[in-house]
């Protein structure tokens, strides 16, 4: 379950986009009560892109923005207190790590949901029930 983490050049300082990756992924673990499972822990992945300032924008006009991406199957961030809890949380992640810089009104998160099936998990494309089988053992 890859999140993208595309940032602004300067959004949060260079070389804490590791730190921001770790306490988002643990965010999004624990809210879906997943935390220390050894399933799912390793299948969540992420990537981070820092963009040069001149190369990200708002409403056609240069601005420093953070975009928080997560692809996950269907069965994810489908309970809207996940989803209030998490993204507040990322959002605040952000801005602590900014020194309080980052508008938080130029954060932004989404999700997109996978095909069911299409999910390659250790190796294997599976279906939400087979994802849900390798979660149960722990």
């Amino acid at each position: 379950m890859p999140l993208t983490l595309t940032l602004t050049e300067g959004a949060i300082p260079a070389g804490s986009e590791k730190e921001a990756v770790q306490r988002i992924t643990n965010s999004m673990l624990e809210h879906h009560g997943l935390l220390g499972n050894k399933a799912m822990t390793p299948n969540v992945t992420a990537h981070v892109s820092v963009l040069p300032k001149n190369s990200t924008f708002s409403g056609g006009e240069e601005f420093s923005g953070v975009w928080m991406e997560w692809k996950v199957p269907s069965f994810a961030f489908t309970s809207r207190e996940v989803q209030l809890a998490h993204f507040a949380e990322a959002t605040e992640i952000i801005r602590e790590l900014s020194g309080g810089k980052q508008p938080a009104e130029h954060i932004y998160s989404n999700v997109v949901h996978t095909v069911d099936g299409s999910w390659n998990f250790n190796g294997i494309a599976m279906t939400n029930e087979e994802i849900g089988e390798e979660i149960a053992k722990g």
